[in-house]
């Protein structure tokens, strides 16, 4: 049987899609003719646009249109416009935004920079801060970087791209004549320590050592003298003993002993150093002349046998106005080991060395009690005042007297010293200033009516004060009185000079300190700071610390006179108070005690 089954015709296919045309208004864009015509049409855009569609315009133009301007300028110009930053968390943010950025920041001489602005005096010479520099050849390098400044305009770059090379360290290449590293100093880390110390120095420090020892005896106990530097605290008493103490642990290292009676003044001559002077010895004969007979040992911690180091010629200054050091210290003429010298009641000068301990040499000459003992900067020469009305002039290294400074009429009371020349005060009333190479007194300072009890030089000027109250000014080239400041109302027993800052600061027995300006002459500041005599008082250019016999020791802005804090416990008295590159040496008594506290305010390390 046959079927008819309609045929069907197979689907007519889609016709296929025809290609969308694709909009380019760049094309169109750049076919228009000046600027004019292009901002028109950018306008004739914007206003077809909604608000959501212009928030979409803004946030992608807005990251279009941002330079990194420090990345782009030449390193030179970078470094000159962080240079106005003076705010180190400022610094500390930005070099963490890029790596260009932080290669820039790192840069030596932008924190150099910012020593110089928070007055921070950058001392390569401390060996205390780092034990890198142990080599006589390390610190060759060191003077050879202290000699030439750093110039932003022509290294900037070059000093960049080495920090890309090499790691950040203290280390750097070793040198191929010579198996030493090179040492460079850095900027930065000096900044973060002195910076930190400044903070803590507000708010913060902590006892290393605190020592409590009995008094016999109502005066047996009494500090009379403190030197302090970044390695040793020296302590002189009134019952002959002498403390030394490390700086660093505040732990009591050894007492020294071989006075008869009470220790008046005590002077620290630093380790290291170079030789102040040419071949010659202080005494003006040869070399190989005369060495003394002492142990080996002892020679070597006067540095006797050791090859003398002298400064390199390019970083020589001018070592003739290189004023004392308020701490009662004074830079080694390249000993290894530091020296003490002491002054006693029992008319006696001795010479330690604070390595071993051992008493060196014994020095006679005066015939009274000897009151107060300098040590110039790089030289063996020590100089005395004593109640005999005399200075003497010693050399330590070799343990002689060179000479005998006559002049005076009645006790010498107080000196000081700036480079080769000492300052005298005297119960006679008159100040002298000498020569120590050649004795001779080249000038009389006459206008005090009373016995004269402190006494500052640096540079051309000397200030004195005393029992009348007035406190001095004197032109040390000329002997004449440049002004005569008045403000205390009792003896004036506390100096301070300064021509870093100008300023002058003064403590008397009515409990008032006052600064005064170097350039004017007149009173900057005036602290009601104790309620009894001002035992002590010494100042930079941040912070000004004092020490009163009403047992307080107070801190203050040097530059405002603002309280700032109240160091230590109250005590009955406080005797010493010094401070040194955040080390400080606090001499009370309390409870009946010679309370001795050594303070730290460095920062802790990371």
């Amino acid at each position: 049987m046959t079927s008819n089954m309609p045929i069907v015709s197979p689907p007519t296919p889609a016709p296929s899609p025809r290609p969308i045309p694709q909009y380019n208004p760049s094309s169109e864009f750049s076919t228009l003719l000046g600027p004019a015509s292009r901002k028109q049409y950018l306008i004739s855009i914007l206003h077809e646009c909604s608000p959501a569609e212009l928030r979409f315009l803004s946030q992608t133009i807005t990251p279009m249109l941002k330079r990194d301007v420090l990345t782009e300028l030449p390193a030179e110009l970078a470094l000159h416009i962080l240079s106005y930053v003076d705010d180190p968390c400022t610094l500390a943010r930005a070099s963490q935004v890029s790596k260009r950025w932080h290669d820039l920041v790192a840069d030596d001489w932008l924190w150099k920079v910012l020593c110089d602005t928070y007055s921070f005096r950058a001392d390569t010479e401390d060996k205390s801060a780092t034990n890198l520099y142990q080599d006589d050849e390390s610190w060759d390098e060191i003077d050879k970087f202290t000699s030439n400044s750093i110039d932003p305009w022509l290294t900037a770059r070059d000093r960049l791209k080495r920090q890309e090379l090499t790691s950040v360290s203290h280390w750097g290449p070793y040198s191929d004549d010579l198996l030493h590293p090179i040492t460079q100093f850095s900027h930065q880390q000096y900044f973060r320590r002195a910076y930190g110390t400044m903070l803590n120095l507000r708010k913060g420090g902590s006892i290393l050592h605190a020592h409590r020892m009995p008094i016999p005896t109502p005066d047996s106990g009494v500090v009379t003298s403190v030197a302090l530097d970044t390695e040793w605290v020296v302590v002189g008493l009134a019952n002959s003993k002498i403390h030394l103490f490390s700086a660093i642990t505040g732990v009591l290292s050894r007492t020294l002993t071989g006075h008869e009676l009470g220790v008046w003044a005590v002077h620290l001559v630093c380790r290291g150093g170079y030789w102040g002077r040419g071949d010659m010895d202080e005494d003006g004969y040869p070399d190989d002349a005369g060495d003394p007979v002492v142990p080996a040992a002892l020679k070597i911690a006067l540095g006797i046998d050791r090859r003398r180091r002298m400064r390199s010629p390019a970083s020589v200054g001018d070592d003739s106005s290189k004023p004392s050091d308020i701490c009662c210290t004074s830079e080694g003429w390249g000993q290894p080991n530091s020296i003490i010298v002491s002054a006693s009641c029992d008319k006696t000068l001795r010479v330690w060395d604070a390595t071993s301990g051992h008493c060196i040499y014994v020095l006679r000459g005066h015939t009274a009690t000897v009151r107060c003992a300098r040590v110039l900067h790089n030289r063996p020469i020590a100089v005395t005042g004593s109640r005999d009305s005399t200075l003497r002039v010693w050399n330590i290294q070799k343990g002689v007297m060179l000479r005998v400074l006559h002049g005076h009429t009645a006790s010498v009371r107080c000196l000081d010293i700036c480079g080769n020349q000492v300052v005298s005060g005297s119960y006679d009333t008159t100040c002298r200033i000498w020569d120590v190479d050649t004795g001779e007194c080249i000038r009389v300072l006459r206008g005090h009516s009373h016995q004269i009890y402190s006494i500052a030089i640096a540079g051309n000027f000397v200030a004195s004060g005393g029992m009348d109250t007035i406190v001095r000014v004197w032109d040390a080239t000329t002997g004449n009185c440049v002004a005569q400041l008045t403000g205390h109302t009792a003896l004036v027993c506390q100096l301070q000079l300064s021509t870093t800052t100008n300023l002058l600061a003064t403590g008397g027995s009515d409990g008032r300190v006052i600064t005064f300006s170097l350039r004017s002459f007149t009173a900057l500041q005036r602290l009601a700071a104790h309620d009894s005599s001002v035992t002590s008082l010494q100042f930079d250019t941040n912070f000004l610390i004092t020490g009163g016999n009403d047992g307080r020791v107070r801190v203050f802005e040097t530059q405002t006179g603002a309280w700032v804090r109240d160091l230590s416990e109250r005590c009955e008295s406080v005797w010493k108070v010094l401070y040194k590159k955040g080390v400080c040496a606090v001499m009370c008594k309390r409870a009946g005690k010679t309370v001795m506290e050594i303070w730290t305010f460095k920062p802790k390390e990371r």
